[in-house]
């Protein structure tokens, strides 16, 4: 909110001033009506493994953040590249692999890699669209750089929370949207819905049929998923409420068996088909992969996009941009030893300390290494996998995430934060959510904000200039 010298920042100038005449006895009541606002709602997670904790609400922060119109169009062109290229890259390794012929990728990051689907091999999505939906995952390093820290391009989620979090704040400071003029999010369920539709199958009607598809009510995410079924007017399905009939998808309902266009799912491919993946799933439809391949239903995110996440993957993506944009990559990677090198893991070994590590296919803050932060003990169990199995893991340096405001009981403080924008992809263009979601990490000098590690979310704003 602030640079160096105290002074307000430009885009928080009009949010700080009203601020400033807010009570805070005020600001302390609407975060707890926020979080009866959330309770309410059914505004939660789950965390697996964890008998005594099964449903939480998440963390909300009600000081936003705040990005300036001109700086969004800037991070706008870095992101539509770079998810542009991971697309290209998914046509080119499930086709002719130029990217592996020309050296600027080995081999060896896919052939051993269970994201890789050999049952893609050959075969174009409808619309030739792998990644509908992806996640980026960014953090501010400097007054004007962002870099990219992560891609989600298989279930990337979160984006209920982005649009509660945007209706909450409405809800309770309505005079605050009247004074500061934001970029609205509200249309994502919208332009999600149409999105979708366009990337039908060319067997789908004027107006194709979208289901979503989940594991069900104890997943960590069914609250989003019935979130965006319920937004976009679509049927929220399971596995066991769909089958083949007529090769087609089709889903049971009162008036009989009804055929699916377009299946948005979150279920992982390994659960997707038993008769193609894991035998012994419940959570998908025997079947699906046949249809599919048949060019009779469009599935998204499109199976085998798991590989775009991949932290082995990530480290090439500079390369994996410029080779299929021509364009040097607008948003920079975050420096990245690849611990399968020799030379990478040596050095990696030598500073462990001052690193952190994560494995490969890991996310939300599981299995990963903080090196200034643990202890003794926990870097040397470390220094053990790493040598049992260096290709599981790569290395970043520390980074000095950027800060932004928290609404404590002493007032505000600064709390590290990141960035995921949600794209929208289709034959018809790269569509760019304005803002995204912002996570935060609540505990004080903690990097990790996946709030199933005590993080927590806020509002994300662009504004309007």
């Amino acid at each position: 909110m602030e640079n160096a010298d105290g002074t307000v920042r430009a885009p928080y100038r009009d949010y700080k001033a009203w601020l400033d005449k807010q009570d805070p006895a005020l600001m302390r009541r609407k975060g707890v009506e926020a979080e009866n606002l959330f309770r309410r709602t059914g505004i939660t997670f789950n965390v697996y493994g964890e008998d005594d904790a099964e449903e939480r609400l998440i963390p909300f922060d009600m000081v936003p953040r705040i990005i300036s119109g001109n700086e969004w169009r800037r991070l706008s062109r870095g992101i539509e590249q770079r998810v542009r290229a991971l697309n290209a890259f998914m046509h080119d390794l499930y086709h002719r692999q130029e990217i592996i012929r020309s050296g600027r990728l080995p081999e060896r990051l896919f052939r051993n890699n269970d994201a890789w689907l050999p049952q893609m091999v050959g075969f174009t999505p409808p619309g030739a669209v792998y990644t509908h939906i992806v996640g980026i995952d960014l953090v501010r390093t400097g007054p004007d750089e962002f870099m990219v820290l992560e891609d989600n391009a298989r279930t990337p989620s979160g984006v209920s929370y982005m649009l509660e979090n945007r209706e909450t704040m409405m809800a309770m400071f309505p005079e605050l949207f009247a004074q500061v003029k934001v970029q609205p999010v509200s249309n994502y369920p919208r332009k999600l819905a149409a999105s979708l539709a366009a990337c039908a199958p060319d067997s789908a009607g004027p107006k194709p049929t979208i289901a979503v598809l989940t594991p069900g009510i104890y997943n960590s995410a069914y609250y989003e998923h019935a979130f965006l079924a319920d937004q976009m007017g679509a049927e929220l399905v399971e596995g066991s409420d769909l089958r083949v009939v007529d090769a087609k998808v089709q889903m049971r309902t009162t008036d009989g068996f009804r055929p699916i266009d377009v299946l948005y799912r979150r279920v992982d491919d390994d659960f997707l088909d038993p008769l193609t993946f894991n035998p012994n799933s419940v959570l998908g439809i025997p079947g699906i992969m046949d249809v599919y391949r048949a060019g009779n239903i469009t599935i998204a995110n499109a199976p085998g996009t798991g590989v775009a996440d991949d932290k082995a993957i990530y480290s090439f993506m500079p390369e994996i941009v410029e080779f299929y944009t021509g364009e040097k990559p607008l948003l920079p990677n975050v420096d990245t030893w690849r611990c399968a090198d020799p030379d990478s893991l040596k050095y990696v070994l030598d500073n462990l300390d001052e690193l952190v590590v994560k494995e490969v296919h890991g996310s939300g803050g599981y299995g990963m290494l903080i090196g200034p932060t643990a202890s003794k003990k926990k870097i040397r169990d470390f220094r053990k996998k790493l040598e049992a199995k260096p290709e599981n893991y790569i290395a970043q340096p520390t980074l000095a995430l950027s800060t932004c405001p928290i609404l404590t009981r002493r007032g505000l403080a600064p709390r590290h934060v990141d960035l995921r924008p949600f794209v929208l992809c289709s034959p018809d263009g790269v569509d760019i959510t304005p803002g995204g979601l912002t996570r935060v990490a609540l505990k004080k000098g903690s990097l990790v904000v996946n709030s199933s590690q005590g993080g927590g979310t806020k509002d994300s704003w662009v504004l309007d200039d």
